[in-house]
């Protein structure tokens, strides 16, 4: 009668979590150009390319939809010379209604403690 070894989780304490691949503007629009020509199937550009196969159809759709020169921007929140007015204007007045609710639990507290 033989027995099956455990099966325990193996955990490396020095391993570090995946690091997140970034891709550049023209190694997407090249894969794209790659899936559209039809020389190979999506699965095999993607493992090819190390991705995954649906994240080569969104590449796709964004071509699709915005076009090759405004698909794939940077990432993140544009320069304050760069958004519009109204972005601006609306951030602001968050902010200062946050400021407004705070200074409303303020005076509110001022006035427990005078009674």
């Amino acid at each position: 009668m033989t027995t099956k070894p455990e099966k325990t989780p193996v955990k490396d304490a020095d391993a570090q979590p995946k690091h997140r691949s970034v891709y550049t503007k023209e190694s997407k629009l090249a894969a794209v150009a790659r899936l559209k020509s039809g020389g190979q199937t999506a699965e095999a550009l993607a493992i090819e390319l190390g991705i995954r196969r649906n994240q080569l159809y969104k590449w796709a759709k964004a071509i699709e939809q915005n076009g090759p020169e405004a698909s794939f921007g940077s990432r993140g929140r544009k320069p304050a010379s760069e958004q519009s007015e109204l972005v601006l204007v609306k951030r602001e007045l968050s902010r200062l209604k946050e400021d407004f609710e705070i200074l409303k639990k303020l005076q509110a507290s001022f006035t427990r403690l005078k009674r």
